[in-house]
């Protein structure tokens, strides 16, 4: 059985969601002391409070959390006494028990295809958030700058890859995908394969607006429909920051990429 901690790290290796339970404050007699801890996911749980009603409410509030995409900590207070309301049995230990309910959210996993002048800024920005980041390139020399991410508060997965369509075609559902290559053919065969990818969160293109119309054509050419091809945004960025340098480009794409992963993680998910 793993600890506490070590769920918390398998659980996020595994892209699962959970929500850690710490005991902050005892009153009285209970079961267990203050800063015990337990992990609960969605079909399993790591470590103890205490066991009985409080445990078994503890883990009912904690999944529902996991359902609704909760992002904010809870906190519940339980008293320990046979004449207190029990859903799931009576604990007569006298006390009263205070339980923080914390989200373990999985991480959002970016993939950066192309670490040119662009990309490279664009992971400087990225690689501190809490992501799991991707950064692909055909050119092995253009990875070779990564240790100026250092230290990163992301987990940074670099990989040098011809076709990096094969890389694409491994990444996570959900995972948000921004194609700014050096190559325009290696562009296209990206949001090719992109859109042949199911459940990306997002697709993103950098280029001019004459570049996506000539993709836009080829895409048709290759079978997709309009409505498919609408899921490529072309060109990245807010309006409200626009710019040539690619600091500034960087810029304007995270903002918009935050944005979209803080609306997301707002969204509530099936914890099955």
């Amino acid at each position: 059985m793993l600890s506490w901690i070590e769920a918390v790290t398998a659980l996020r290796n595994e892209r699962r969601p959970a929500v850690l339970a710490t005991i902050t404050e005892v009153r009285g007699h209970a079961p267990r002391e203050a800063g015990a801890k337990m992990v609960i996911a969605s079909q399993e749980i790591f470590g103890t409070i205490g066991g009985g009603n409080l445990e078994m409410a503890a883990m009912e509030q904690a999944r529902q959390m996991i359902s609704q995409g909760e992002s904010q900590p809870q906190s519940i207070t339980m008293k320990l006494s046979d004449k207190a309301p029990a859903k799931f049995g009576r604990q007569c230990c006298g006390g009263e028990i205070t339980v923080l309910l914390e989200p373990l959210p999985v991480p959002a996993t970016v993939a950066i295809f192309g670490v040119g002048n662009v990309g490279m800024e664009l992971a400087r920005i990225l690689s501190r958030h809490d992501l799991q980041l991707h950064l692909v390139d055909s050119r092995p020399e253009f990875l070779e700058d990564l240790p100026v991410l250092e230290p990163s508060v992301a987990r940074v997965h670099s990989t040098v890859a011809v076709l990096g369509e094969q890389v694409l075609s491994c990444l996570p559902e959900g995972t948000h995908v921004l194609i700014m290559t050096h190559d325009h053919a290696e562009d296209f065969h990206l949001c090719d394969a992109a859109l042949r990818h199911p459940g990306l969160g997002s697709i993103g293109l950098i280029g001019s607006s004459a570049k996506w119309t000539r993709f836009q054509k080829n895409l048709r050419a290759s079978g997709f429909e309009e409505e498919q091809i609408a899921a490529i945004q072309c060109p990245i960025g807010i309006p409200q920051v626009r710019g040539k340098q690619p600091a500034v480009i960087a810029v304007s794409v995270a903002a918009e990429l935050l944005e979209r992963i803080t609306d997301a993680a707002k969204q509530p998910m099936n914890s099955a």
